[in-house]
Formats: structure tokens, sequence, C-alpha cells
């Protein structure tokens, strides 16, 4: 009877254990990134101004060393560093599959050009990297 109690007493708790430790788990992915992988945070449009859109957005990336928060294909991806470093930023594969990249004269963004002729300028970049360029 009492080798019946110890089994019983440690199977609950085991189950507590185990339950544990699933919680655990649940509580530290909530809010991780996987390596590699960025999500948008805040997306702002402001419309105000006729035939112009100024679209602002934050990211939040895990990039994997080597790689740094950028764009591909429209959205915000972890790129190589090298791009970043060098401003080759159609490197990055920005603009989608149908635009045609462009850098700025300057080199602080790109302009993607749609068959229609619909030009899309980004120019974010210039303003949140030079100091994180600085560090790395």
């Amino acid at each position: 009877m009492q080798l019946l109690r110890l089994v019983w007493a440690l199977t609950v708790g085991a189950v507590c254990l185990l339950l544990l430790l699933l919680l655990h788990s649940q509580i530290l992915r909530e809010g991780q990134l996987v390596a590699g992988s960025c999500e948008i945070v805040t997306l702002d449009r402001d419309s105000s101004q006729p035939r112009r859109t100024i679209a602002r957005q934050t990211a939040r990336c895990a990039c994997r060393k080597g790689q740094i928060a950028g764009t591909t294909r429209a959205r915000p991806a972890c790129v190589d560093l090298r791009i970043i470093r060098s401003r080759q930023w159609c490197e990055m594969t920005p603009c989608l599959d149908d635009e045609d990249c462009n850098l700025l004269v300057n080199q602080s963004g790109w302009t993607c050009t749609q068959p229609g002729g619909r030009v899309k300028t980004t120019t974010e970049l210039s303003v949140f990297f030079p100091a994180a360029l600085a560090q790395i």
C-alpha cells in the first residue's frame, strides 16, 4: 500500500513539474522573435498632402550575427551588415518583384518604381542607422 502511495505521489509531482515547465516555456516564448526574423510594431500613414502618402513604420528584429534590420521585398527583414555599411540599399532587394530599385543620389535611401510609373521613395534608414553603424 505504501508503494502505491509513493508511486502516486511521484506521478503527481512529475505532472506538476511538467506543467510548470510548459507554462514557463510559453511565458518565455511570448514576446520573443525567432532568430533572423522581424515584425512590424507600429505603422502610421499620413495622406494629408495631395498625391503623396508618408508612411512610417517601426519594426522589431532579432537578427543573427553579421546581420542588421533592413528591408526585403517591402517588408522588414534581417540583411547582411555589409549592405548597410556600403549604403548599397538595392542589394537587400527592398522592392517588390515587379518594381525597379534605384539608389538616391546621396545614397540616403532608394526608390522603387512600379511598372505604371508610380515611385515609392524610402529614406528612413538614413535617420536610424548612422549612430548604430558608428557602434558596429
